[in-house]
């Protein structure tokens, strides 16, 4: 079968023998996998991953050990916990320490043509999500996260810096949810996506961002320097949520976070079932969010043209 390589920044396709699938687990044949800023954080060294990347899919069970799940089209939660320890015990299994994570930490991705997960990380696609709608439900699901970790009244306003594929996720996440949302981006073909879904936009030039504007501020603009400039927005005692994985270290004004006692949110994945509802529901749109389609096989032009400035969501299909 074909998969896809990375190691030491360099993406190649090549033939590997079909994987074997464990007791308890599922073999899916990949329909489409998107690259997103982590996959492209994992090409510039995070982690020093090596091997085959992609966590965002859908795809069709070919073998399982209940027939029942056989034929079916479904996306996968990415941690592979132990089901064992205290964190999963407390239904915490992304946080669990023996865990591996599809495409990031111990567990080959689903950029090839066969992939495995245990069947309890699997969703039936609803007939309502198309199968390249339905590559989204993870990175919706983490959007979806936010409403999980931090109570944002309706008719709050909130702040959404960054205008890439995740943060156009927020925008429409949080404005489903009854919030004010501002989006704050540099480009404005993508601000109109999220003007388009209801979400009030600022375009900006020259760093004229406000001060101290907000209750509530989401980072994701997948930049080291997002974090200083959210925490620059937010209001004494507000919170700052942070979205962005980057390779690097990111610099704050501490005393300012301190002084003004803001709260900061680390916010990573999230549970696909509001995922799926807002997409079945068509509360979310997402198809603007593709900017081209490109065989697997093609994977090192793909991962090329998703770091291209003004690219939004690359598919792979196999």
């Amino acid at each position: 079968m074909l998969a896809v390589s990375l190691k030491d920044g360099v993406v190649s396709v090549r033939r590997q023998a079909v994987p074997r699938r464990p007791e308890g687990f599922a073999t899916i044949r990949l329909i489409y996998g998107g690259i997103c800023n982590t996959d492209l954080e994992l090409q510039r060294g995070y982690y020093g991953f090596s091997g085959t990347p992609g966590h965002e899919f859908v795809g069709q069970v070919v073998e399982a050990d209940d027939r029942e799940w056989i034929g079916r089209r479904v996306v996968g939660e990415i941690n592979l916990a132990c089901g064992d320890c205290e964190w999963c015990r407390r239904d915490l299994g992304r946080h669990c320490p023996n865990r591996t994570v599809l495409g990031i930490v111990k567990h080959p991705g689903a950029f090839r043509e066969l992939l495995t997960l245990p069947v309890r990380n699997l969703h039936c696609v609803p007939q309502e999500i198309s199968d390249q709608q339905a590559v989204f439900v993870e990175p919706l699901a983490a959007a979806c996260e936010i409403l999980d970790q931090v109570r944002i009244p309706r008719g709050e306003r909130v702040a959404v810096l960054g205008d890439g594929k995740l943060g156009l996720l927020i925008g429409e996440v949080l404005h489903a949810h009854g919030a004010e949302v501002h989006q704050y981006g540099r480009h404005r073909e993508k601000l109109e996506i999220a003007r388009s879904a209801g979400v009030q936009t600022e375009l900006v030039r020259n760093g004229n961002f406000p001060s101290a504007e907000y209750d509530f501020v989401v980072e994701a603009t997948g930049s080291t320097a997002g974090l200083r400039q959210a925490v620059a927005m937010t209001r004494p005692r507000g919170t700052v949520i942070l979205k962005s994985t980057t390779h690097g270290l990111a610099r704050i004004d501490a005393a300012q976070v301190i002084v003004n006692e803001i709260t900061l949110v680390g916010s990573r994945c999230g549970r696909f079932e509001p995922a799926l509802r807002l997409l079945a529901a068509g509360r979310v749109k997402v198809d603007a969010l593709i900017s081209e389609i490109l065989p697997l096989q093609d994977a090192a032009r793909a991962f090329r043209r998703a770091s291209a400035a003004g690219v939004l969501k690359v598919l792979l299909h196999a």
